[in-house]
């Protein structure tokens, strides 16, 4: 019996999230070590996202801001040079190497390799409620088009005066344009095409080859354009 679509990217998450776990385990243990010895001594980071189906879970990252940040500030917003990040942080948060305890979320199926941004409650529920129907039939993802194409989302917003209004109604409804056009396309091979996107983008991390391999991605707001 051939396997549905579906459960191919599932076989090939838990392959890739085991494998990634286990050859990257000196890297992840050094840095929880760093983590557990710096700072305020905190390794991990813990927060409600929207899953499949609209469920909770609890998403993994490596701490790298003050423990108190989410009621400090811009609240979960994290804006560029926020002072909340601690010195640590600002390497594993440019490195992305603060999002690879996901490969955990990945493994254990409440998250997939690629998949559209896992979304705090908070930005989730300022979408509107077709848009969070469409968007909660699918899994989040470590990496997707949204964290490729937003991927300096810190610099992008940094022109802006009121950050949290920006964010709201500018920002939120374009990466929901993005997420959109993702699910309206899912596939194994858009799966592996933004698997190898995203690791050119570390290389290269102000390439913009996603645009001319995806020409038909909704073009950005003005205000984005412009940033």
């Amino acid at each position: 019996m051939l396997l549905r679509e579906e459960d191919m990217i599932r076989f090939f998450d838990v392959v890739l999230s085991g494998v990634a776990l286990v050859v990257l385990s000196p890297l992840l243990l050094g840095v929880a070590l760093i983590l557990r010895f710096t700072g305020e001594r905190e390794v991990f980071y813990r927060q409600t996202r929207i899953g499949r189906d609209g469920e909770r879970f609890e998403l993994l990252k490596f701490a790298t801001m003050l423990k108190n940040s989410p009621n400090i500030g811009t609240g979960v917003l994290t804006v560029k040079d926020d002072p909340r990040v601690l010195p640590v942080g600002r390497w594993l948060r440019k490195t992305k190497v603060n999002e690879l305890p996901q490969l955990l979320n990945v493994f254990r199926g409440e998250m997939s390799v690629i998949g559209r941004r896992p979304l705090a409650t908070s930005h989730f529920e300022l979408l509107p409620p077709e848009i969070q129907r469409q968007l909660s039939q699918s899994k989040p993802g470590l990496s997707g088009i949204g964290s490729i194409v937003f991927r300096d989302e810190e610099s992008l917003m940094s022109h802006a005066v009121d950050k949290e209004r920006f964010f709201r109604d500018v920002v939120m409804p374009y990466k929901a344009d993005v997420e959109l056009w993702y699910l309206a396309r899912r596939s194994v091979g858009l799966y592996f095409a933004l698997i190898f996107l995203t690791a050119w983008q570390i290389v290269v991390p102000r390439s913009a080859l996603y645009r001319s391999w995806f020409t038909d991605l909704p073009p950005a707001p003005p205000e984005l354009s412009a940033a």
